[in-house]
């Protein structure tokens, strides 16, 4: 815990953000609105605003949002054009509550308990600017699912020049000079709690134990979670490139090796394990394969590059609802 030296005078902070992504969720809304409310009406001294970010649903979740601002407006709608993905989604939040002084990020399908809220604005009151919450159990997880989760933190904080805490979630509260930081980044393959990690600030942690998915399903399929872990590598990490590199002093050694041998044999017996043509063979096999796979992992960071240069916009907004 911070020390109170740290402590803010909440006269100047009146303004917190919840930014929610949304795709395919219109069953969790209404319930997550009125979780939201009954959590933000104990925490009176501030001003509250709840900002659904719409992201291409194909399902009648903006509907569900227009119904709701209409009958509230502390609701602000955010419609993208189409769907853009989580990552995008919550950095569009983020930018339209850029004047807020703090914002949190929650996702709508309730695994991320609202009730925590009023934890992250006492962290943040007593001097965190980045309050980050970690699962310490999730009910009803896949294996395979909470494996890759413990493979891809633990490869991506192998290679990458900062550390991402596993288990952590995109629930979190950022204070507004972390949000105003944030507005600098501009890659658009991005992983939004990657770059959040990345920032660094005073951070403090909250475990919790996240509930099982009350409606529909996840929306990170396993290839969206491979192409996420993929970009993530290759945005923080020169590592598969100096891997491609290492390969290529290991291959070369080793081929070298084997041609001594294979010219000691020759020499020195008439007697040969394999015939030439079968070793010349497999050994060409064997190096092509690590040339295409090194191809592969340059053309991975070329295209990330071809993506930066193109600099089309991060995101188009269809409609705004209670926002100016």
């Amino acid at each position: 815990m911070l020390t109170k030296s740290f402590c803010r005078e909440m006269s100047v902070y009146k303004r917190i953000a919840i930014v929610v992504p949304v795709f395919r969720e219109a069953a969790s809304l209404r319930a997550l609105y009125e979780r939201l409310e009954g959590v933000t009406k104990k925490i009176p001294e501030f001003t509250w605003e709840y900002v659904f970010v719409n992201d291409g649903s194909p399902d009648n979740s903006y509907e569900v949002l227009m119904d709701l601002a209409s009958l509230d407006s502390k609701i602000k709608v955010l419609d993208l054009s189409r769907n853009f993905g989580k990552e995008i989604a919550l950095t569009a939040g983020v930018h339209q509550s850029i004047g807020c002084d703090a914002v949190i990020c929650i996702d709508a399908d309730l695994q991320h308990p609202p009730e925590l809220i009023q934890k992250l604005v006492s962290a943040w009151k007593e001097g965190a600017e980045v309050v980050v919450t970690v699962r310490t159990s999730t009910d009803r997880e896949p294996l395979f699912r909470r494996w890759g989760s413990f493979l891809f933190y633990w490869l991506i904080n192998k290679v990458s020049s900062f550390e991402m805490t596993p288990k952590a979630t995109d629930f979190r509260l950022y204070d507004k000079k972390v949000v105003l930081a944030f507005e600098k980044a501009t890659e658009r393959q991005r992983l939004f709690r990657g770059i959040m990690d990345w920032m660094g600030f005073r951070r403090v942690m909250i475990e919790f134990k996240a509930d099982a998915r009350e409606n529909g399903e996840a929306g990170y399929s396993y290839g969206k979670l491979w192409t996420l872990a993929i970009n993530s590598i290759t945005s923080f990490s020169l590592w598969p490139l100096r891997l491609t590199g290492y390969l290529g002093v290991l291959i070369a050694g080793g081929s070298g090796l084997l041609l001594l041998w294979m010219l000691g044999n020759y020499v020195l017996t008439s007697k040969a394990i394999y015939t030439p043509l079968a070793i010349v063979v497999v050994t060409n096999t064997f190096l092509i394969g690590i040339v295409l796979m090194a191809v592969g992992l340059v053309a991975l960071y070329i295209g990330a590059i071809h993506t930066e240069v193109i600099n089309r916009p991060l995101y188009l907004i269809r409609e705004k609802i209670n926002l100016d």
